[in-house]
């Protein structure tokens, strides 16, 4: 999660004059979207923890990637959409889908059999920080700031008070948290991907969503009966988390998460990323009864405060023009939150 998310290119109605439909008043006030966002993916880290009671890593991933994909298939369906067409579209969807959904989600599955869903979540929050590293080794048209490479390394600094470095990083799994790092920094890889591949494809984001979720659940069908155990039984409550995980955490998230961003913009939207670690915090000592340490907290409102330097930008003149800049924003936001 960087401090946010990701999914989709530029439709013809991003540029368009808005229609009837898009200015139509919202049900419920964006505010309350936006705290109900912020609870979903906060909560997100629970259902994987409980869904891994009862299910292998690798099917708690393609429950969560299929209840997704069904939420926005019948989204499609009911605004009479498509998916994308075109072979080239759909091989880097291919490629999106595997950066941005199934190695994360996969690796945030596997990390939370050792690790806390509270560490899982600050983790999580590092995405940004990958993000700012890639745009300072990588040849990129987002050249850093000086403030923004600063809150590369501030963010840091504060990765490693989370993990108690100066203690050896004692009582933390180091496979597990690196499993997690690994899974943020992905993000920040796929982000770059879809940025220089699917920013002019003419299909709406709601299609190239749908697409990439429905070829990473496609992925996951593939591996995982070969690699994990096939689950035999379906306890309530894991197989209810998974519901939850999939359903609102990814499918119905997506769909708010756009929501915000045309409603309110990019920046006010992206702020959701902020109150995620902190929610899911809350919830793994609330109610799963995690321990917390001063360190975790503390460390985790450096990583934010950093993460937060390196998405300030010194103008908007390098962002590329009009809605093709707008619509791929909002490809890189819609994967950056949901975990």
């Amino acid at each position: 999660m960087t401090p946010a998310t990701a999914s989709a290119p530029p439709s013809a109605a991003t540029t368009a004059e808005p229609s009837s439909a898009s200015v139509r008043r919202p049900l419920l006030d964006w505010r309350v979207r936006f705290g109900a966002l912020s609870l979903v993916w906060g909560f997100s880290f629970l259902f994987i923890k409980v869904g891994n009671e009862a299910f292998a890593p690798l099917y708690v991933t393609l429950g969560r990637m299929l209840f997704g994909t069904a939420v926005l298939l019948v989204t499609l369906a009911v605004k009479r959409e498509r998916l994308p067409r075109g072979a080239r579209v759909w091989g880097h969807l291919a490629v999106a889908a595997f950066f941005l959904n199934a190695l994360p989600f996969s690796l945030f599955a596997y990390a939370e059999l050792t690790i806390p869903s509270t560490l899982a979540g600050i983790c999580n929050a590092a995405s940004p920080l990958w993000g700012m590293l890639l745009a300072v080794v990588v040849v990129s048209d987002d050249r850093p700031t000086r403030q923004r490479v600063a809150g590369l390394g501030l963010g840091f600094i504060g990765v490693l008070i989370v993990l108690g470095a100066w203690q050896g990083f004692s009582g933390q799994d180091p496979l597990g948290t690196a499993l997690a790092l690994i899974a943020s920094a992905s993000y920040a890889v796929g982000w770059q991907y879809v940025r220089r591949t699917l920013s002019d494809t003419g299909h709406s984001h709601l299609s190239m969503s749908g697409g990439q979720l429905l070829l990473g659940t496609v992925q996951l069908a593939l591996v995982a009966p070969v690699f994990a155990t096939t689950p035999t039984s379906f306890p309530a409550l894991p197989l209810l988390s998974v519901l939850a995980l999939g359903a609102l955490g990814t499918g119905v998230a997506f769909l708010v998460q756009y929501g915000l961003v045309d409603e309110v913009g990019p920046t006010t939207a992206m702020m959701v990323t902020y109150f995620v670690p902190v929610i899911a915090t809350t919830a793994g000592v609330a109610i799963l009864g995690e321990h917390l340490t001063w360190n975790t907290p503390v460390g985790a409102v450096i990583v934010l405060i950093g993460a937060a330097l390196t998405q300030r930008r010194a103008g908007t003149s390098r962002a590329p023009s009009g809605g093709r800049s707008r619509a791929v924003s909002r490809i890189v936001r819609i994967h950056r939150t949901g975990s």
